[in-house]
Parts: structure tokens; sequence; C-alpha cells
């Protein structure tokens, strides 16, 4: 097995007292705070996923100060989770932290191995066929069930490609969307809003969705990403709307939707 040299920079010392010292607050905290003491897995899941959204903002805002803090709030978290475990003795941060070392070893065979690897695409076709081989019966297991379903389309598509289950070419992508745009459109062309199929309308419009992940996954774009970058703008603008409104003794609520768009308009001159 070959293994790459190293350059180890010169404060990898410090990296180490860091989380020692973070450690052993966590031991301090979980013997004597009583807040500290009550806490369980069950209790830690939801403010976990609440620091990994805070994280998300941070980074989508480029605020790098944010992102440090963020950072070590999950950190925090991922070390009281095996603080839990640890007093049951099912299992202990150093062995989170050999199982993923093991894991990345395994992973990465063009690192650590002998398999050839000379782009992204390749890198992460040997990771799902290894999956596979490690007893995974899906290329698709490894989707949590509970990802919002916009990020859980991406990751699917993503395992789908990695295995060799994805379009040639991207005009191939967008033929299918506007395949699907049309399969959608032809559910609303009925002579009544009665009698629109609202469950097969529902599903024409999924499938329009996912069809356009996927073009923007192929063209490189992050779907989620785009979406959230556009409703932070549509925030901005209407609360723009609703302070400039305000100032000139409107309320919202009250005014035409022409007059409301004179302060829209304004609001997409403000960058």
């Amino acid at each position: 097995m070959k293994r790459p040299p190293v350059t180890h920079d010169s404060d990898r010392q410090s990296k180490l007292e860091a989380f020692d010292r973070l450690l052993t607050i966590m031991d301090e905290l979980r013997e004597n705070c009583p807040w500290d003491k009550k806490q369980t897995m069950e209790t830690l899941r939801h403010l976990t996923i609440e620091e990994t959204y805070e994280l998300s903002d941070s980074i989508l805002d480029g605020d790098l100060s944010e992102v440090k803090k963020e950072l070590g709030d999950l950190m925090l978290h991922m070390v009281f989770y095996a603080r839990i475990a640890s007093e049951t003795k099912a299992f202990n941060i150093a062995d989170v932290l050999n199982s993923i070392c093991e894991k990345l070893i395994e992973r990465h065979p063009h690192i650590y191995g002998d398999v050839e690897a000379n782009d992204e695409a390749a890198v992460k076709s040997n990771w799902e066929k290894i999956k596979l081989k490690s007893g995974n019966k899906s290329v698709l297991e490894g989707v949590p069930r509970t990802l919002p379903a916009l990020v859980k389309a991406i990751r699917i598509q993503d395992k789908a490609r990695g295995v060799g289950f994805d379009w040639e070419k991207k005009e191939q992508v967008w033929e299918k969307v506007e395949e699907e745009m049309q399969e959608f459109k032809a559910e609303f062309n009925a002579t009544s809003a009665e009698a629109i199929n609202r469950e097969k309308a529902t599903e024409e419009f999924g499938d329009l969705l996912f069809s356009l992940v996927n073009y923007a996954r192929f063209i490189q774009i992050d779907p989620e990403e785009a979406l959230e970058r556009t409703n932070k703008k549509f925030i901005k603008r209407f609360q723009y709307l609703e302070t400039a409104s305000a100032k000139e003794g409107k309320k919202m609520g009250e005014m035409t939707l022409a007059e409301m768009d004179v302060y829209w308009e304004e609001a997409k001159k403000i960058r």
C-alpha cells in the first residue's frame, strides 16, 4: 500500500492541544453542569440540525467569522455524542475518529492503494462501488430519509451518476426538462379548476422539479444554493418594500399591487 508524503503544518501541536482542551471541557461539563448532565442523543439531535443550518447560512453569507463559530458549535456536538456513548461503553471519540480514518483509506484506493483515478468522476464511481462491496444493497442506501426533498434529489442523482446511470449530454437533460414541463402544463388544460387532477398535477410538478435539479447538477450549479440565494434576495427586497412604504405612511395589506411594485422595483436597484 502506497502512502503519499504528508507535510504537517507548523501548528499541528497547537491543534492537538485545542482538541484535547475541548475534550477536557466536555468531560467537566458532562460531570458538573445540570443542563449538560441531562442531555441525551435524542435531545441533542434537533439542536445539531439547527447548528448545521446555521453553518449553511454563514457559508452562503460568506461570513468566515460566523463559519468558524458554527464549526465550533458542531464540533462540540460531535464530541458530546461521543462522550454520551462512552458512558455505556458503546464507543468513544477515539473510536469515532479511527472509524472515519479507516473509511477514508478504504474509499480512496487511488491514494492508499493501486487503483487509478485521474478525475472527480472516477473517484465518485470508485466510492460507490466500494460501498456496494462493503455490504450496501443499494447505491441509494446512504441517502437519509429525512433530508429535505430538494437536497435529497441532488444526492440521489449524484449517487446514481457515480455508477454510470446518467445522461451523456446536457442537451438531453434539457429535452427532459421541456418534456416534463409540457406534461405538467397538460394537467392544467382542463376546462375548469374542479376538473384538474391535483394528484396527477403534483406528480408531474415533482417530475419537473427533479429534471430541473438534474439539469442544474449537469451544468455544475447547486440548486439548493441557487434557491436559497433567491430566497435571501426576495426577503431583502420584500423587507425594503415594508420599510420604505411604512416611512411614507403606507400599510402592507392596504396598498394595491401597482403601489407595492414601485417599491419592489426600487429594491431591485439596490445591491
